[in-house]
Formats: structure tokens, sequence, C-alpha cells
């Protein structure tokens, strides 16, 4: 048990560390959150996408702006979708095209000159990602990566690259879900005039 508990503390000053390191990028993510709500004023909306993991954070934040972040914050809904679509539609695409097409096809249907597309990549490498990207990069809208390792080619893609330089997945997957919450939030009391 003594080995288990060394392993917890481990695992948490890893985490911590992690954490602080956002530090070091404080600045992009405040253009971020000024960029998202310019767009958002503008009539633009989120789109977020990952896979596995990423996939249940792009779904976990969508719902925070379309439902609620807060339990104290009542607002509007602010309008935010995943592109990790349905069972129907990734499988269809993956049968019809490509799974490296499950999220640009929703992307062109969905996407408008203000919205803002939000992909969360462990190792930016995914060619599901990569095309995405692409596709916004085409269409000038702004996109924002959460990133991991060293970013991989999404990080020469997309807009406006967010980077946890570790190299252990589950710790950044940690660090993603809390800038999404941390992003989200400043966003959020942006809209709400509390700046």
């Amino acid at each position: 048990m003594s080995k288990i508990k060394n392993e917890l503390k481990n695992q948490l000053e890893e985490n911590v560390s992690a954490h602080y390191e956002i530090l070091k990028i404080s600045n992009d993510i405040i253009g971020v959150i000024k960029n998202i709500h310019k767009r958002i004023k503008k009539g633009g909306k989120l789109l977020f996408c990952g896979n596995g993991g990423s996939a249940a954070d792009a779904q976990h934040l969508a719902a925070e702006f379309t439902v609620r972040l807060r339990p104290h914050v009542n607002r509007e809904p602010i309008p935010a979708i995943t592109l990790v679509q349905d069972t129907s539609t990734i499988t269809a695409c993956g049968n019809d095209y490509s799974f490296d097409d499950i999220f640009l096809r929703p992307f062109k249907s969905l996407v408008n000159k203000n919205d803002i597309l939000i992909c969360i990549s462990t190792s930016g490498n995914s060619k599901n990602i990569l095309k995405v990207l692409k596709e916004a990069k085409k269409k000038n809208i702004f996109s924002v990566c959460f990133l991991g390792n060293d970013g991989g080619k999404a990080k020469n893609i997309t807009t406006k690259p967010l980077l946890i330089s570790s190299s252990n997945t589950a710790r950044i997957q940690e660090c993603h879900i809390f800038l999404g919450h941390f992003i989200l939030e400043k966003v959020e009391e942006l809209i709400l005039n509390r700046y």
C-alpha cells in the first residue's frame, strides 16, 4: 500500500507541475479568450472536435456553453457544438468516405465566417484533425488546438496552438480540460460584461 501512496504523490506532483507550465502560454490564452469573445459577439459559434478521451472533452466543453458552465451563473445559451457527431453520422462518414473525414463533413456543413474551431489532440497528428484544420485555414476560420508532446503537425496548421509540453497523455488531457474550462469561463464573463 505504501507503494501506491508514493505513486499517488508522484502523479499528483506531475499533474501540478504540468498545470503550472500553462503559465508559459498565458498571453496566447488571453488572445484566444478575446478572439472567441469577439467572434461570438459577431454571431459565431464554437465547433469542437477530438478523438477518444479528447472527443469526450469536446462534448463536455460544448455542453458547458449550450447549457451552463457554472451552477450559480444563469445566462442565455452560448452557441457551441461538437463535430463528434452521433454514431449514425460517424459510421456513415467512416463507411461512405473515410474515418479521416468524420470532422470535415460536419464542419463543412455547419461552419460560418465568424465561427471558431477548437481541436483537442494529445499528439497533434490525427488525420481527421489535420483535415479539418486545413479546411478551416482554407476558409479563413480561426482555429485553436489544445495539443501535447511537441504539437505534431497540427501545431503548424492551426491559427493558435496551445501546447502542453508533456509526453504523458493523462497529464496532457488533464491540462486540456482545465484550459477549456478556464477559457470558456473567461469568455462567459466577457459576454456577461464582468470585465
